[in-house]
Protein backbone atom coordinates (compact mmCIF):
# COMPACT_ATOMS: atom_id res chain seq x y z
CA UNK A 1 0.00 0.00 0.00
CA UNK A 2 1.43 3.78 -0.53
CA UNK A 3 0.12 6.04 1.01
CA UNK A 4 -3.00 6.99 3.01
CA UNK A 5 -6.25 6.50 1.98
CA UNK A 6 -8.59 9.45 1.69
CA UNK A 7 -10.82 11.14 3.93
CA UNK A 8 -13.85 9.27 2.02
CA UNK A 9 -12.40 5.86 2.13
CA UNK A 10 -11.65 6.28 5.80
CA UNK A 11 -15.60 7.82 6.59
CA UNK A 12 -16.31 4.88 4.26
CA UNK A 13 -14.58 2.15 6.88
CA UNK A 14 -16.29 3.91 9.84
CA UNK A 15 -19.75 3.13 8.30
CA UNK A 16 -18.96 -0.17 7.45
CA UNK A 17 -17.01 -0.80 10.71
CA UNK A 18 -18.61 0.87 13.42
CA UNK A 19 -17.39 0.31 17.03
CA UNK A 20 -18.81 -2.60 18.63
CA UNK A 21 -19.72 -4.56 15.18
CA UNK A 22 -18.30 -7.73 14.95
CA UNK A 23 -15.24 -8.98 13.04
CA UNK A 24 -13.63 -12.23 11.63
CA UNK A 25 -9.93 -12.42 10.40
CA UNK A 26 -9.56 -13.33 6.83
CA UNK A 27 -6.09 -12.19 6.28
CA UNK A 28 -3.10 -10.52 8.23
CA UNK A 29 0.12 -9.86 6.94
CA UNK A 30 2.06 -9.71 10.13
CA UNK A 31 4.40 -13.02 10.31
CA UNK A 32 4.50 -12.74 13.87
CA UNK A 33 1.22 -12.53 15.48
CA UNK A 34 -0.90 -15.13 16.66
CA UNK A 35 -4.40 -14.87 15.05
CA UNK A 36 -5.09 -16.62 12.39
CA UNK A 37 -7.75 -16.55 9.10
CA UNK A 38 -10.97 -17.31 11.17
CA UNK A 39 -10.45 -15.73 14.63
CA UNK A 40 -13.02 -12.84 15.45
CA UNK A 41 -13.05 -9.72 17.75
CA UNK A 42 -15.28 -6.48 18.68
CA UNK A 43 -14.33 -3.17 16.50
CA UNK A 44 -13.18 -0.99 19.05
CA UNK A 45 -12.55 2.26 16.18
CA UNK A 46 -11.22 3.57 13.04
CA UNK A 47 -8.59 6.04 13.04
CA UNK A 48 -7.91 8.63 10.33
CA UNK A 49 -5.26 6.31 8.23
CA UNK A 50 -8.03 3.79 8.24
CA UNK A 51 -7.08 0.68 10.68
CA UNK A 52 -9.57 -0.99 12.15
CA UNK A 53 -8.39 -1.45 16.18
CA UNK A 54 -9.80 -5.11 16.78
CA UNK A 55 -10.54 -5.95 20.65
CA UNK A 56 -9.55 -9.82 19.10
CA UNK A 57 -11.49 -12.69 21.40
CA UNK A 58 -8.08 -13.90 21.32
CA UNK A 59 -6.89 -11.70 23.78
CA UNK A 60 -4.76 -9.25 21.25
CA UNK A 61 -5.73 -5.66 20.08
CA UNK A 62 -4.07 -5.77 17.13
CA UNK A 63 -5.53 -3.57 14.24
CA UNK A 64 -5.80 -4.57 10.87
CA UNK A 65 -4.00 -1.94 8.76
CA UNK A 66 -6.06 -0.71 5.76
CA UNK A 67 -4.73 -1.84 2.21
CA UNK A 68 -2.57 -4.73 4.20
CA UNK A 69 -4.75 -6.83 5.90
CA UNK A 70 -8.93 -7.93 5.33
CA UNK A 71 -11.11 -8.50 7.49
CA UNK A 72 -15.35 -9.26 7.11
CA UNK A 73 -18.16 -7.86 8.94
CA UNK A 74 -20.58 -10.96 10.79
Amino acid sequence: MNGFPSREVVERLRQQYPAGCRVELVFMNDPYTILKPGDQGTVIAVDDVGTVHIAWDRGSSLGAAYGEDRIRRI
